[in-house]
């Protein structure tokens, strides 16, 4: 099973939300969706859900477009979360999975195991009001994984979550990659792109600027990172040629570099200031890529 998006655009009125856009996700693989807000994620989230009409192109998924009858087949946690806050968590998660097709006994058995998993059993005859904003984000994963989706579409899945339960649902999240299940997600934190996608796009005012293998989109990238930490003033490095940008930390400096032959020079012009305790040369983060090319398309 796949999702596909070819050549699809939507407007609204004059504005193009999403324009042009094509993207293939393979069974079993994550997908990373990147862009700043306003991009065009959430649209081209709904156009996938069928809740918008794609002006242009065309979406399906397992080569049929998605209807009321795939429902069943699909999880979407939107980044507007959107639970009952009057209704216990129990009788909220149960009605939720009914509404997917799940059988009462069958919801409320998953439902337990999403509770446990997630550490948060002794809240399920509470009022989704009564919880903390972290634990309501709980609440709402629940409610896209409970029927066990083949494809799933996460919205920001980690906001509001401190880092030991962002831990818990990145392992629940590998644990639906790793058995079959599609997934597809936007996030504004680079580094659980990186840690958790094998492919990836980045849009940019509903254009897609960068597409393809987290390998290749840092291979054709063409610059890598220098990070130096020193306790000597190493100002200096930053008018050495082939040098790009630099960011400063406590400890040292990252200069990025636009080939290795430069790291050479950075390093024996740090050694003529004194020891350095540190000296790595790597590989662009993806927060340096979407930086440069969202930054070249305004340019």
């Amino acid at each position: 099973m796949a999702l596909h998006i070819k050549n699809v655009s939507k407007r609204f009125g004059d504005f193009s939300a999403v324009d042009d856009l094509t993207l293939s996700v393979e069974e079993g693989t994550m997908y990373g969706f990147l862009g700043a807000n306003g991009a065009g994620k959430t649209t081209t989230f709904r156009m996938i859900l069928g809740l918008l009409t794609p002006n242009e192109g065309q979406i399906t998924w397992n080569n049929k477009k998605i209807n009321y009858k795939t429902s069943p087949e699909i999880g979407y946690l939107p980044e507007e979360r959107g639970l009952y806050p009057k209704i216990k968590v129990e009788e909220q998660l149960i009605f939720l999975g009914q509404l997917r097709g799940m059988n009462k006994n069958n919801a409320k058995t998953e439902m337990n195991k999403w509770l446990a998993r997630m550490d948060i059993s002794h809240y399920a005859n509470k009022k989704v009001e009564e919880l903390s904003k972290g634990n309501q984000q709980k609440i709402q994963v629940i409610a896209s994984l409970l029927h066990n989706p083949k494809l799933l579409i996460l919205d920001e899945p980690f906001s509001g979550l401190d880092p030991v339960n962002v831990e818990m649902l990145k392992n629940a999240i590998l644990d639906f990659r790793n058995d079959g299940a599609t997934i597809l997600f936007s996030s504004h934190r680079m580094d659980h792109v990186e840690e958790l996608c094998e492919q990836l796009s980045i849009i940019d005012k509903g254009k897609q600027i960068v597409s393809g293998s987290l390998r290749d989109v840092k291979r054709s990238f063409g610059k890598q990172n220098v990070r130096i930490k020193s306790d000597h003033d190493l100002s200096m490095l930053t008018s050495i040629d082939g040098v790009t940008s630099v960011t400063k930390s406590v400890e040292g400096a990252i200069y990025q570099i636009d080939s290795e032959t430069v790291a050479q020079s950075l390093l024996l012009e740090a050694l003529k200031a004194g020891p350095i305790r540190h000296f790595a040369i790597e590989e662009p983060s993806l927060q340096d890529i979407f930086i440069e090319k969202v930054e070249n398309q305004h340019a």
